[in-house]
């Protein structure tokens, strides 16, 4: 059975209580392929996925890493094995439910028929669309968002969203080794990097819901990395550096 032309990247860590209904339903949707990049979980989820690659042959394909090695390392290494197998519509999806597996068509059709390259499910693109987040959490994102386009002038209202559909000719146009931060700045970046070289970005408004299982993985580390991050962007896009 051969592949499918888009891929969806799902970084895991500690996701045993999601990632076997995560993988059925997106396998449903069809035409779709999933791979799941694992931190070396302690509670089983790449044993997990290895059961449900017996029902779904080469349509679910897992890599191990040994340990935790950050978000932005697990998507490089994603988008890398997206190139190397010639996938033309490249995801970004939480393993948490946070994003609903079936908004990915739209996501997927946004690129597919040429209304953008880099199609961001956005949180904020229709007002505020977040279920079941306390107002600290709320206020402290949607602030960030606000400050990460002050300072990089990104035409997005979601700049650290994480999910999303890429034309692999973004990942080919940005060099994709160049991506240093590791956090949310992750997304941030990738965002710039893609809009400074000229790709289209648009917006998908989509409802995002917090974890009902599992423990978030948002540190402070996370929220400095991004406060700092947007000036080094900014900075270097100026002097031509990216």
């Amino acid at each position: 059975m051969g592949r499918h032309s888009s891929l969806v990247i799902v970084p895991t860590y500690n996701e045993s209580h999601n990632i076997r209904r995560l993988i059925r339903l997106v396998m449903k949707l069809g035409d779709i392929d999933l791979l799941i990049i694992d931190d070396g979980s302690p509670d089983g989820t790449a044993e997990i996925v290895k059961e449900e690659q017996k029902k779904f042959s080469d349509h679910l394909l897992l890599i191990e890493r040994p340990g935790k090695l950050g978000l932005g390392t697990a998507y490089v290494r994603g988008f890398k094995y997206a190139l190397e197998h010639d996938y033309q519509y490249i995801c970004e999806m939480d393993a948490d439910f946070s994003h609903d597996p079936n908004d990915l068509p739209i996501l997927i059709n946004e690129v597919k028929d040429g209304r953008a390259d880099l199609a961001v499910g956005s949180r904020y693109a229709n007002g505020i669309s977040i279920i079941n987040w306390p107002l600290s959490r709320l206020i402290l994102s949607y602030s960030a968002n606000l400050y990460a386009r002050f300072i990089t002038g990104l035409p997005i209202f979601d700049t650290t969203a994480g999910y999303k559909c890429i034309h692999r000719k973004v990942l080919e146009g940005i060099s994709v080794d160049k991506i240093s931060s590791n956090g949310y700045a992750f997304q941030i970046e990738l965002h710039f990097r893609a809009w400074i070289a000229g790709f289209r970005l648009k917006e998908v408004a989509i409802i995002f819901r917090e974890r009902e299982e599992g423990v978030s993985k948002m540190s402070k580390s996370i929220v400095w990395e991004a406060i700092w991050r947007v000036w080094a962007l900014k900075i270097k896009s100026i002097f031509g550096a990216l």
